[in-house]
């Protein structure tokens, strides 16, 4: 699956930050959550957020001191979501560093909006260049594996073969479909050319990760097994 982008959830109401914790998740964003301005604070640095969602009126630490903090040091998107509805509240978050303001109560698919386009604005959205499944991540951009969390050594055919297992999990490939996507040239006849890197490709990742993480339909091709995907 496409790996998403950790939001940070800072709301001292359980229920509310309950609610779009849920939200976030059932989209398939990563979440940390605080309670309080103390404990918001120390997130914020240790987390680090690809955004934040913050309420203003919090426990130990307002929301407006967190955004001041946050700006000495970071360009982290933040949408303020709070019930102060008067103009120059909202004007003031702004000027000090918010990107947006939400007023409560607020609609559900609002906020999904805002925090997608708030996202794709700041290119933090982290799914257009790292994918991930079980304990394979590819960082497509620089052409780079992991498993585990650490470096996987492939050959550019081994990468381009796992990305396509992990970009659909739950497809079968074919050898004529491996073929003719990577190699780029059209499959006529049974050879060894799949069957080779395909083993190489699977004993890689059996030795990384300890497990087999593709398997072969008998007698249709190869995909992720069912754990990984």
């Amino acid at each position: 699956m496409a790996e998403k982008a950790k939001i940070a959830v800072i709301e001292d109401d359980r229920e509310i930050n309950g609610i779009l914790t849920q939200l976030l998740r059932s989209n398939g964003y990563e979440t940390v959550s605080a309670f309080d301005g103390g404990r918001a604070s120390i997130l914020l640095r240790e987390e680090q957020p690809e955004l934040v969602l913050m309420d203003l009126m919090l426990p130990y630490k307002d929301g407006g001191t967190l955004i001041k903090e946050l700006r000495e040091r970071s360009d982290v998107p933040v949408i303020v979501i709070s019930a102060k509805s008067m103009m120059e509240t909202k004007l003031e978050m702004l000027r000090m560093g918010a990107d947006d303001y939400i007023i409560k109560p607020f609609d559900l698919d609002e906020v999904l909006v805002r925090v997608e386009v708030m996202l794709r604005r700041s290119g933090a959205a982290k799914n257009k260049s790292v994918i991930s499944c079980g304990k394979l991540k590819l960082f497509t951009d620089e052409n780079r594996a992991e498993a585990d969390g650490k470096p996987l050594n492939l050959t550019a055919k081994e990468f381009a073969l796992l990305k396509l297992f992990i970009e659909q999990p739950k497809r079968v490939r074919s050898k004529a479909e491996l073929y003719e996507l990577v190699w780029e040239q059209t499959y006529y006849c049974e050879d060894n050319t799949v069957n080779v890197h395909m083993s190489n490709l699977r004993s890689k990742l059996k030795k990384a990760t300890g497990s087999d993480c593709i398997e072969t339909v008998w007698g249709i091709g190869y995909r992720m097994k069912a754990e990984n995907a």
